[in-house]
């Protein structure tokens, strides 16, 4: 594994109003490895992720992907530089089938139609890499269950050939069977090479398929720990009392 992160944010701020949503906030994730980001509601996971996505301007701090300092404005800025963030709603069109939503706004073009046969050949093949298991891909997203849209949200962040794939609470409204699908396959990623984060509340998905966990706190770092040399236990008592707190203990 490369010693450079693949992202890396230093000392990044963020209000909203009178409210500090990030104070001086250190994050960093490594080539191929899945990062969980947890803490309670108020601790500014999301709002970090939102920075690193383009959806929030940062108002102080860098960023930086493989080493090079970065800028992102929007959205499409983060996607430009392999980015991509699956939201909790998945944000599919439920009246539009598999394939068109997986090339949403970028459909293949034949002369001035949209080539149909190459959309939806393109839309199986994804799928059937990540071992998404769909009738047809002419299937209406709102006939799918919640996993299988879950697993339509993340073949259409993988179109885009990312480097990052960044996962929002992606398992709190799924089945049993549906999280172990979707298990597997941010493992399936893994093995291609794609960087994860993952917020969760859930962290038994994250002791699952994790590499290292990062707990936030009132929107500042609260500690991080390698999945393999930590307890449930542990970060529990981190996102409660926080790193300070915890060697006062010891």
């Amino acid at each position: 594994m490369s010693e450079t992160p693949i992202v890396q944010m230093r000392d990044i701020n963020k209000s909203f109003g009178a409210i500090k949503a990030l104070d001086g906030v250190n994050f960093r994730l490594m080539p191929g490895e899945i990062l969980g980001l947890v803490g309670d509601n108020s601790a500014g996971k999301s709002t970090l992720m939102k920075i690193l996505s383009g959806a929030y301007t940062r108002d102080s701090g860098e960023i930086f992907m493989e080493g090079e300092e970065v800028h992102f404005h929007s959205p499409q800025d983060s996607r430009d530089r392999g980015i991509e963030m699956i939201y909790q709603d998945f944000a599919l069109c439920g009246n539009m089938d598999i394939a068109s939503n997986m090339f949403l706004g970028r459909w293949p073009k034949k002369r001035f139609f949209v080539d149909t046969a190459r959309m939806e050949s393109e839309a199986a093949e994804i799928l059937t890499r990540l071992k998404v298991d769909v009738p047809s891909v002419r299937l209406k997203v709102e006939s799918l269950s919640g996993g299988r849209q879950q697993s339509v949200a993340i073949a259409r962040a993988i179109s885009f050939d990312p480097k990052v794939i960044i996962l929002d609470e992606p398992t709190a409204n799924l089945s049993v069977p549906a999280t172990t699908r979707l298990l597997e396959t941010m493992e399936e990623l893994k093995s291609h090479g794609v960087a994860q984060v993952i917020i969760s509340h859930r962290l038994q998905d994250i002791f699952e398929v994790g590499d290292r966990i990062m707990v936030l706190k009132r929107g500042q770092n609260a500690g991080e720990r390698a999945i393999k040399e930590t307890t449930e236990d542990e970060v529990l008592r981190l996102i409660v009392q926080g790193e300070g707190a915890l060697l006062e203990t010891e």
